[in-house]
């Protein structure tokens, strides 16, 4: 059984769909002959390789993710895009923007005393230029990738790897996410985890309970700084 929440002493949060607001890059699909609605359906297909790969035992390197999102985009056009039009895509990805609620959330954390992290599957250049196009950066203490873990999400060494980065026990670390998923990982990797339901709108019962429950992720962050700290009853 877990033990009560506590108020975290650092945050990690995912990157995709949290921090990154994917849908601006349907743009760059339709650019080079695609329809925006494949954005989606490509995301998904990438997300699901990556955890088929840590599901058979492959180690992550820091190539993987942009090799999954390059077939991704060949299988969803039906093999019908060039190798310049992937990149044109892929491209896009740094400069997207990131979700109204990010900076606000990461700006309560960091001015409340909390250690911050972005914990990502994808890019570790990609995602760190993306938190300096929008301003994150300065929030931002570590940036942890899949690769650098050697295991895709769900898999409980990433998590316990983005806790030892950012200098914390696991169970002082949180994870935020709008994936349901993600949080169940963490939480069963001994992580505290805030569910954001910007994306998924109602928390599954298929997953672990998590920690914190938020409309954005600043609702998240103040949940998390609301929990009580060690030594209080």
């Amino acid at each position: 059984m877990r033990t009560a929440p506590r108020r975290p002493q650092a945050v990690v949060f995912d990157v995709l769909e949290t921090l990154m607001w994917l849908e601006p890059l349907g743009d760059r699909f339709e650019e080079i002959g695609q329809p925006a609605a494949a954005l989606q359906p490509w995301f998904l297909r990438v997300q699901r390789d990556c955890m088929a790969l840590t599901l058979s035992g492959e180690v992550a390197c820091s190539s993987t993710f942009l090799d999954a999102a390059r077939q991704a985009l060949r299988v969803e056009s039906g093999q019908s895009v060039s190798e310049a039009e992937i990149e044109h895509v892929l491209s896009g990805l740094p400069r997207l923007p990131a979700h109204p609620d990010a900076l606000p959330a990461l700006r309560r954390l960091r001015e409340a005393g909390v250690r911050v992290g972005a914990l990502t599957v994808g890019d570790a250049e990609v995602t760190r230029a993306f938190l300096e196009h929008n301003g994150l950066a300065p929030h931002v203490e570590q940036v942890v990738t899949a690769a650098e873990a050697g295991a895709w999400k769900p898999a409980p060494e990433v998590y316990r790897a983005a806790a030892e980065r950012v200098g914390a026990p696991p169970a002082a670390t949180a994870l935020v996410a709008v994936h349901a998923w993600d949080c169940h990982g963490a939480n069963r990797a001994g992580l505290l985890s805030g569910w954001c339901a910007r994306l998924e709108g109602r928390h599954s019962a298929m997953f672990a309970e998590p920690d914190v429950v938020g409309e954005d992720l600043d609702q998240v962050a103040e949940g998390l700084l609301g929990l009580p700290t060690a030594g209080t009853r």
